[in-house]
């Protein structure tokens, strides 16, 4: 019973620390900001942000997506528009990311706090 308990851990902290690492990649071209540790809490945050709001009917994903977008802005400098690239290129190296570590390693896992990962 306590296998699978900590193998949820294991994906789950594995998930937010691609997750961050996509934001802090995106971050550091962005807002020139190099703090992994400062990524992973945005991941965090932002995914529970994504979760209390895209649930709404018909347009939770657009609130959600802005929410996401807004928490980005909130702990980098730049505003919404450096917040907005900083959340599409956490986007595409999300996907990047996944697409190697589940190709190499067949690990069949997402990105926490980053959205549609």
């Amino acid at each position: 019973m306590v296998v699978p308990f900590i193998g949820s851990i294991v994906a789950f902290l594995v998930a937010l620390l691609v997750g961050g690492l996509a934001i802090y990649v995106s971050a550091r071209l962005i807002a020139d900001v190099d703090d992994y540790g400062r990524a992973v809490i945005t991941a965090l945050i932002g995914a529970v942000a994504w979760a209390l709001t895209s649930w709404i009917p018909l347009i939770g994903t657009i609130v959600a997506l802005v929410v996401w977008v807004g928490v980005i802005n909130w702990r980098y400098p730049g505003g919404w528009v450096a917040a907005a690239k900083i959340g599409l290129i956490a986007w595409a190296a999300a996907l990047a990311i996944l697409f190697v570590v589940n190709t190499v390693f067949r690990l069949g896992i997402g990105a926490f706090g980053v959205p549609g990962v």
